[in-house]
This record gives structure tokens, sequence and C-alpha cells, in this order.
């Protein structure tokens, strides 16, 4: 599945004059070694990969800081030749196994600066702190990747005719009533399979929703395996807490509470905050919207959490065995969470790719009466109140 705004980030980063060590923040099975290699070879490039879970023993290597003797025992793995030849891009796969590497990348910022070098990791914040070593500031760029979009799904499905429409529409122009029928059926597919490439890739191949949810459940149990490598068992029972109750707390004001009211609220905003920065779920805060940047006015203790992926949330709301059109039905409570959950892993990476996801909302709370704007966003200069209504899923 190639992400297709991703990969020309990668095309601008590739050719900068200053380019420095790439690390490609993300949750586990975006896609994010998937991307490098579809880049490497679309565009004619060396592709030395290393994937550090596999490779332990190198951590006393990357220990040294020695660039040379670092480039000596990676060309003996990739087998491949010089790594620092021309047309080479050095790609370390799972960086978090060996955080220290994470470290090394200044120096080949400074010794090597010829060499294109990607770093990709999950749960890097899990790893890190659990050390003392201070990250190469200035020395390396972020590129931050989320789930495939509907447009890349649309894309992945080959609709290129619904892809150019939506995205040549202009407000005043007539839409077509049978491409926009089309265009629900499939988004109502979409809030099932979500955006993780895996279940995208397979529901195309097979047609067949069972296929997706099986990938869900797959990658689903892959994270709270993950997350008992780099947590204590206190933490780790309140990340699982937090990890389990924010898909059905979906588009609400947290309530540390409701997580599990024997808990402490600052134990539980840590592994709330763990799991954001690992971009396992995501925070909207509060802002008073009353002027520019919407985060000068953010209310950091307000703030309603969203997960990865509608079709992960789905999962694990236990949606299984269910077809798009019984989306439709009023039997399906979880209408207006998926509605917005879609709208929010959307609008969360609309920012520049090396920059943090972000959502804000508006809220209102009185004694008598409470409003709500379910997003708030700025565009340029102008503030715009973003509304999810549920005839989406008509």
């Amino acid at each position: 599945m190639i992400k297709r705004f991703a990969e020309k980030r990668l095309k601008e980063w590739l050719n900068e004059p200053q380019r420095k060590p790439l690390v490609i923040r993300g949750a586990r099975q975006v896609g994010k070694s998937t991307l490098v290699r579809q880049f490497a070879e679309n565009h004619g490039l060396i592709l030395h990969e290393v994937n550090l879970e596999r490779h332990l023993t190198l951590t006393d290597i990357f220990k040294s800081q020695n660039i040379s003797r670092i480039l000596n025992e990676l060309e003996f793995i990739c087998g491949k030749g010089r790594i620092d030849q021309s047309g080479s891009l050095l790609f370390l796969d799972e960086i978090q196994a060996i955080p220290v590497a994470i470290q090394t990348l200044r120096y080949f910022y400074e010794d090597c600066p010829d060499l294109p070098v990607i770093s990709a990791g999950s749960l890097l914040e899990f790893a890190l702190s659990k050390h003392s070593f201070s990250m190469p500031v200035g020395r390396i760029e972020y590129l931050f990747l989320g789930p495939m979009t509907f447009e890349e799904t649309l894309d992945a499905m080959d609709e290129k005719s619904l892809l150019n429409l939506i995205r040549d529409y202009k407000l005043l122009d007539v839409f077509p009533l049978s491409a926009h029928e089309r265009l629900l059926e499939i988004q109502r597919i979409y809030f099932l399979v979500g955006g993780m490439p895996e279940a995208v890739q397979r529901f195309i191949k097979n047609n067949d929703l069972n296929e997706a949810f099986n990938v869900h459940t797959s990658i689903v149990e892959t994270y709270r395996d993950d997350f008992s490598k780099y947590a204590s068992q206190a933490d780790l029972l309140r990340i699982h807490k937090v990890f389990e109750h924010v898909p059905l707390a979906v588009g609400h004001k947290i309530k540390y509470a409701g997580i599990d009211n024997r808990e402490q609220a600052r134990d539980l905003s840590k592994a709330i905050d763990l799991l954001t920065n690992a971009q396992v779920i995501m925070k909207a805060f509060h802002t008073d919207a009353s002027g520019f940047p919407l985060r000068a006015t953010i209310n950091t203790r307000i703030f309603k959490p969203f997960f990865l992926d509608c079709g992960l949330m789905n999962a694990m709301c236990g949606v299984q065995w269910i077809s798009p059109d019984e989306l439709k039905t009023k039997a399906f409570i979880n209408k207006g969470k998926v509605s917005e959950q879609f709208i929010a892993q959307h609008i969360a990476y609309l920012g520049k790719s090396n920059a943090r996801p972000g959502l804000t909302y508006w809220l209102r709370e009185g004694r008598s009466s409470n409003a709500e704007v379910d997003f708030v966003l700025q565009i340029g200069q102008f503030i715009v109140p973003v509304e999810v209504m549920l005839f989406v899923l008509i």
C-alpha cells in the first residue's frame, strides 16, 4: 500500500541540501517499513536495511559512536557492498530496540552527511523513558505517520475517477448522485476496515471484511505484547487500562474515574501521555478559540481522547461479523463515535508532516447546559469549527 503523501515528503527530504537523518514516528503496523522499501524501489536507491530487533548484539557497536566501525558492521549484515556509496539509503528499522542508536544519528549527520539515513520505530517514548541519554536535538528530523487516509484507500482500490472527483471538487459544483452513493458505500467500508495498510490490503485482495477483522485482532494483540517490553508491572496495568478504555470513550471528555476510580489521576495521566506520544491514542484539547494560534489558549487538563484508527477502535469495541449495511441500522449504537473518530484521524495529520499530530475542540460547561464544537481548526488566518453529523452513515 503506497502512502502518497508520505512518499512525497520523503522525496523532498532526499533532495534537501542540508539533509538530516530522518526518524519516522508512528504506531506499529502503520506502514513505516513498507513506505521506506517502496520509496527506495521507486527512486532506484540501494536499500541497506537493518532490523535492530534482530541484531541486539549491535548495542556495543553503536555505543562506540564510531561511524566507520558501525558502517563496517552493518555492511556485513546487509551484504550489498559499501553503505556510503552513491545511490545508497541506510534504513535502521525498529530503532527503539537499541535506543543508543538514536543518539548515534547525530554522528551520521556530522561524519557522513552525504549518506541518506532513515530510522523507524514504534513506542519510542516507552524505550526512551528507561534511558538517560539526550536526544540529538538539531541533528535529526521527524516524519509522523498515521494510518492510510480515505483518499489513499480510494487510490489503493483503484477508484481513480472518485479520487479525482473529490480532489477537484469546488463548493458550488454539482456533485453526481451516483458518485455520492458510491463514496458513502466505500466510506462505510473504511469505517470497518480502517486505514491500517495490512487490513486494507487484505480486504482489497479478498473482498472479505473478516480478513480485515483478523488483521485488527492481530495488531491489537501485538500492541498489548509490546507494552510489556518497556513498562514496569505497575505502569503496564495502567497502560492496559487506558488502552482498553479509550476506544469506548472516543469523543467524550476524559474522566479518570471512568478508567479506574481506584487509581490516582496523575498515574493514569502518565499512561495516557505515553500512549499519546507513541501515537496509539490522540488528545483533542479544549481551546477557547478566541483567536489564533488556537493552541495558545488550550487547557491541557480538558481533553477528549481518540484512538489511532477507526478499524482498530471498532475491533476493540467488539465489532465483528458485521456488514457495511448494518452500520445504517438503529441497532448500531456506535455511529457517532465512529464518525467522530474518522474525522479525528484525518484532521490530526493535516498539518506539517514533521510536527506531532494535534487536535483541538471547544467546550462550554455550565450548571444548566453544556455546549461543544467537535473540532476547531486553524486554516491560515481563519478559525474553522467542524461539527460531525451522523448523516454520513445513512
